[in-house]
């Protein structure tokens, strides 16, 4: 059964059928009386309660998010800081133990498969991780990848982890309180046996890294990471040990505002944070220049013997980085009351035969600013901040104005 969009929020909703997967997590959404959806071919919660309070909750105190939904991709072996070099947009290799980066898979052509987080979690492993829905387009291609790599980088081992693997996420600003009140969290030993104390480990953990742990005697990968514009920190677990952590964090929580959180909150937070999504700002037919995400894209890396690396897509974005691009990711402000939706064309003024100049990605009213936002492409010339265009909303021309991503940015 397909899914209709939900008028208020644009998030796929629907009725579930019996071809999603369920989460972990699962029976907890429904005890809390979550409003279940189908999304990216799992049964996800889109709100609790309001997608106000909850998207609030997040920007004020905290928020909980299941993802157990992303997929989990195991990259280990001799070879894997060289074979994901090749295979993915950044230098990988490069990064250290213990830290995240976010890169890219892209095609020859540069277009974008995913966009994706790899946590290097040792010396020779490393962990990648998907989006929901270009899970296994992102596993297939890494495996064509490492097999093509064969004999040229050392040995690589590619292991789906994604049925085996839940992820929670706490954000929002109280989000550091509600860890270190979490009762059984202990942080794993150093290299030289001892353990650092809770809360200075999780307050001297950086952005885009992460830390090996355990919660009552159980393993868990705590990073410091996530998805919505605010602090906050993504836990990986077995998913057997899901419900036991997910009412821990609760629990602990609830008393410091933390509150459960749907798709829907995550959605109008990440396009605060103006922070793309993929099939929204990113798709195969749009490379990391466009979306203004071209630092991603590491071309000056090498290999071993100092040579350029061939990864996938090198020529075509070397070619795209020397060459303007006919189309700008821009955020929106509108200056009415009436939001713009993916799709909705971008027109040149408010007059009534002004013609397109780009099309939106995301749009939504902004909870946080109290006015609608959105992310669009539009050409060039028209991509200044300041610039004053207008949406066709339903057939009727909305004022708007060009302004700079993020939208929103927390104090720090």
């Amino acid at each position: 059964m397909g899914t209709t969009t939900d008028a208020t929020t644009g998030t796929p909703t629907g009725t579930t059928t019996d071809s999603t997967r369920r989460s972990p997590l699962h029976d907890e959404h429904v005890a809390l009386g979550g409003t279940l959806v189908p999304f990216a071919g799992w049964t996800m919660p889109l709100r609790y309660t309001s997608d106000l309070a909850e998207h609030t909750a997040v920007r004020t105190a905290a928020g909980l998010f299941d993802l157990s939904h992303m997929g989990e991709i195991v990259v280990e072996g001799p070879g894997a800081g060289a074979f994901l070099d090749r295979a993915l947009v950044g230098a990988l290799s490069a990064l250290r133990v213990l830290g995240a980066r976010y890169t890219m898979l892209c095609r020859e052509d540069g277009g974008v498969l995913d966009d994706l987080v790899v946590y290097r979690t040792g010396d020779e492993a490393y962990l990648v991780v998907a989006n929901a829905a270009n899970h296994e387009v992102v596993l297939a291609a890494l495996r064509e990848r490492a097999a093509a790599a064969a004999g040229v980088v050392g040995e690589v081992r590619v292991e789906d982890r994604s049925a085996a693997t839940a992820l929670v996420a706490v954000q929002g600003p109280r989000a550091l309180d509600v860890l270190v009140a979490l009762p059984g969290l202990v942080l794993a030993a150093g290299p030289d046996g001892s353990v650092t104390d809770l809360p200075t480990g999780l307050a001297v953990l950086k952005y885009y890294a992460c830390l090996p742990a355990a919660v009552d005697g159980r393993p868990v990968l705590l990073a410091r990471t996530g998805y919505t514009g605010e602090d906050g920190f993504e836990l990986f677990c077995d998913a057997a040990d899901a419900p036991a952590l997910w009412r821990a964090l609760l629990a602990v929580g609830t008393p410091l505002g933390l509150v459960p959180a749907g798709l829907a909150a995550r959605d109008s937070l990440r396009l605060e944070a103006g922070m793309p999504l993929y099939g929204h700002e990113l798709d195969t037919t749009t490379t990391p220049f466009e979306a203004g995400l071209g630092r991603v894209v590491r071309l000056d890396k090498v290999d071993a013997a100092g040579e350029p690396v061939p990864f996938v897509g090198r020529e075509a974005l070397a070619a795209r980085a020397g060459s303007a691009p006919a189309r700008v990711l821009v955020g929106l402000e509108g200056l009415g009351r009436r939001a713009a939706r993916e799709g909705y064309p971008v027109l040149a003024s408010a007059a009534a035969d002004a013609p397109r100049v780009g099309t939106v990605t995301s749009g939504a009213p902004s909870p946080t600013l109290g006015r609608p936002v959105a992310m669009a492409y539009v050409t060039p010339e028209l991509s200044a901040p300041g610039t004053e265009l207008a949406v066709d909303v339903r057939g009727r021309p909305e004022p708007v104005r060009v302004v700079a991503l993020p939208f929103y940015r927390r104090a720090r």
